[in-house]
């Protein structure tokens, strides 16, 4: 299986720089980076209403990401809090 393009748009990466917690800041990013080798890892959601956006979770954080098989692309879209991830 090939390796995807993993990007992470500029807010998102804001966001996961203002998780204060070490260790929490630590897992979301091996988590992330692990989505570059398999995109739909065990445990992540097809978000409903959306085409190509699935979310991970990270302990209480979730990791909102589109996947663009023709393109072997990854784009990390949110990066927070399982209470403030959703809100638009």
């Amino acid at each position: 299986m090939a390796s995807y393009e993993l990007l992470i748009k500029p807010s998102a990466r804001r966001e996961l720089d203002g998780i204060r917690d070490r260790g929490d800041r630590e897992a979301l990013v091996v988590a992330i980076a692990a989505l570059a080798k398999n995109p739909r890892p065990v445990g992540c959601q097809k978000i409903s209403g959306a085409d190509h956006l699935f979310r991970i979770r990270v302990g209480v954080f979730r990791v909102i990401y589109e996947v663009i098989d023709r393109r072997l692309t990854i784009t990390v879209i949110r990066v927070g809090h399982r209470r403030d991830v959703y809100r638009g």
